[in-house]
């Protein structure tokens, strides 16, 4: 049984914050905003999700643990963090709905009822458990669907293999009947996706396959055009290059392409649809990008911030949105995830530096 524990921590090791600060000076975010600590002392923080009285909760996917960040003084830094579980197995996603808190674990997903009145003495039931226990690629991230329906996507346990259709996939769960639909399929590991506000159109990132050298394949972004559509996996990458070893005697039209090809290993994991009204209106209901970074290239890549503009469904524009994360082969963080909090401002995970950033923008300007 997982061992639950709530405790009231001082936030930050010096260690840990000193890191975090030093980060944050080497940061550079798009003209007219600018880049706070919200917290500094999160352990590999992955997925972030807001309720509905501003309660920040922040799977730890390494460390096991989960976390809820608050605010109390409302100045948009965290002052105080609450440990509500630990002993999780790569607890990545967490999602809020109706006073809720889902987790993901690598075979199921649990739930906390009631969350915001209850970090004194949280306890968790299990919501799904038929998920396959490989750890390779078996970490989640969560969302809800416009009509209800939690999403969870389902990676490969390899690099590239042809596996059974219980991989591959993103999946929509029905937490009443507990059914599960393929949203897409032929995906290698999605680790972020939204649905586009105005149209509910289903976007996500995939992980690109690795030894196949510095500069292929591509990592993606997808759009979803049908329920059950195919993106290539592992037949065919990025809409266009045959797979060595599993490509013989397939067609790459007969898969779909990316909405946005990438750079080869730049790892993309969480995107989000900016909601609300603090930014300009240039980056309103359009489409952050968080490149965690490659860790099998000659030549780091990847490592930042971006922002894909869309219109009538189609990308015509990528542009760095906050970099320096790395500087001249040097790691200092690898961006995650995104959430919006109440005032609009945008915060960001980093698992590396056990940071989550805070982005603001001077609408006095």
């Amino acid at each position: 049984m997982n061992k639950l524990i709530c405790s009231l921590l001082v936030l930050g090791a010096v260690s840990t914050q000193a890191q975090a600060k030093d980060i944050l000076d080497k940061l550079t975010v798009a003209e007219g905003f600018k880049v706070s600590l919200f917290s500094d002392d999160v352990e590999n923080a992955r997925e972030i999700a807001v309720s509905d009285k501003g309660m920040v909760y922040v799977g730890s996917m390494r460390a096991g643990n989960l976390y809820a960040l608050i605010d109390n003084n409302k100045d948009g830094v965290s002052d105080e963090k609450i440990l509500l579980a630990t002993g999780l197995n790569l607890p990545t996603g967490v999602a809020y709905k109706d006073g809720d808190l889902y987790v993901s674990e690598v075979s199921r997903i649990i739930r906390f009822k009631d969350i915001d009145n209850n970090l004194e003495s949280p306890k968790f039931e299990v919501v799904f458990d038929q998920f396959p226990s490989d750890t390779h690629h078996g970490w989640k991230v969560l969302g809800f669907s416009p009509t209800g329906e939690l999403v969870i996507p389902v990676g490969v346990p390899c690099n590239v293999c042809a596996e059974d259709d219980r991989y591959g996939r993103i999946f929509s769960l029905n937490l009443v009947t507990k059914k599960l639909t393929t949203i897409a399929q032929g995906v290698r590991n999605s680790v972020g996706f939204d649905f586009q506000p105005g149209t509910d159109t289903f976007w996500f990132s995939d992980n690109g396959r690795d030894m196949m050298g510095d500069d292929i394949p591509p990592c993606e972004i997808n759009k979803v055009n049908y329920q059950g559509e195919h993106f290539g996996f592992p037949y065919v990458h990025a809409g266009s290059i045959l797979d060595p070893e599993f490509g013989q005697g397939k067609k790459v039209s007969d898969y779909t392409p990316p909405a946005l090809s990438l750079g080869a290993h730049v790892a993309p994991l969480g995107i989000h649809f900016y909601r609300a009204d603090q930014f300009p209106k240039a980056y309103r209901q359009q489409l952050f990008v968080a490149e965690h970074g490659s860790w099998n290239r000659s030549k780091k890549a990847g490592y930042k911030v971006a922002l894909a503009t869309i219109d009538q469904g189609k990308v015509v524009d990528y542009t760095p949105f906050l970099t320096g994360f790395m500087q001249n082969e040097e790691t200092f963080g690898r961006p995650v995830a995104f959430a919006e909090l109440q005032d609009g401002s945008l915060l960001i995970s980093d698992d590396y530096a056990g940071a989550i950033y805070r982005v603001t923008y001077d609408q006095a300007r």
